[in-house]
């Protein structure tokens, strides 16, 4: 008799809408290639936590900023640690996932982050600049974000919020991994249209650079994306390590990147659904 397939609930917002880009097509794509491999129902992100049960996983996908339902995920991930659901990426995150706080403490440890304080009482802390970002510690997808000049800083950093310089890079790039395994790169040429990305080949520095943050996250399974920008001296700074629902921009990939990427990814869901691994 064969084997069951591994059940999966994979969570999405088909209907989310983002700035340049249609999310509901990759997890249409994807879902249309893990359908070969696994017994899949796809649910809106407001409805995970009554359908869960019964699944060898639930998959976290596009779901959209958790700021727009943030009492229901709340509600998930209370009942998803307390139940044991093996929910993927795992719920053991210490990036975006958990809030913006590790930029404070990545940039306190002395990674290569873009320097960040949380208060204008730290200010003195960071280099002298004409403008500065000021985002909420809980933000997403730019929401709440807010590029000020100087002189205007102290009176805007008002509440939970983060305050960055506004750094002059030459582009922004990004690294996607599954698991702990480099999958490929993008970056945007043009800093003023950062939504159309091209393949990028990384160099065995910037490598180095994204692992640092992967091995520091410790997360085991899962989709991350390092997210940085190329500083005009040529080095990269972190600008956030998204681990908990990484939009992948796989339109971007020539197909068979594109194809290597959806390998990658069904042999982690299926590592993690049979437990070949350690349990999340």
């Amino acid at each position: 008799m064969p084997a069951a397939r591994p059940r999966l609930l994979y969570v999405t917002d088909l209907a989310y809408r983002a700035r340049g880009r249609r999310y509901c097509d990759e997890d249409i794509f994807l879902t249309s290639r893990l359908r070969a491999r696994f017994d899949l129902a796809l649910c809106h992100p407001l409805d995970a936590a009554a359908l869960m049960d019964g699944f060898d996983a639930v998959v976290v996908r596009n779901s959209g900023p958790v700021l727009g339902y943030q009492s229901a995920y709340d509600a998930f991930r209370t009942r998803a640690l307390a139940d044991g659901v093996r929910v993927y990426n795992p719920l053991t995150g210490k990036a975006d996932m958990a809030g913006k706080q590790y930029l404070l403490d990545l940039s306190a440890a002395g990674f290569p982050v873009i320097p960040t304080v949380g208060g204008a009482e730290d200010l003195h802390r960071l280099p002298p600049v004409e403008r500065y970002v000021v985002k909420p510690m809980l933000g997403a997808d730019s929401v709440g974000l807010r590029t000020v000049p100087a002189g205007q800083v102290a009176a805007a950093a008002g509440g939970e919020v983060l305050i960055q310089p506004c750094v002059d890079f030459v582009h922004e790039v990004s690294f996607y991994f599954v698991d702990d395994d480099f999958q490929y790169a993008l970056y945007a040429p043009d800093p003023e249209r950062r939504w159309e990305l091209k393949p990028y080949a990384a160099t065995a520095a910037d490598l180095e650079f994204a692992r640092r943050f992967i091995d520091w996250n410790d997360l085991g399974h899962g989709i991350q994306r390092v997210d940085a920008c190329r500083t005009r001296d040529g080095g990269l700074l972190l600008v956030e390590l998204e681990d908990l629902n990484p939009y992948l921009s796989l339109e971007a990939l020539p197909e068979e990147a594109r194809d290597a990427f959806v390998t990658a990814f069904t042999a982690s869901l299926n590592r993690f659904t049979r437990g070949a691994l350690t349990p999340a």
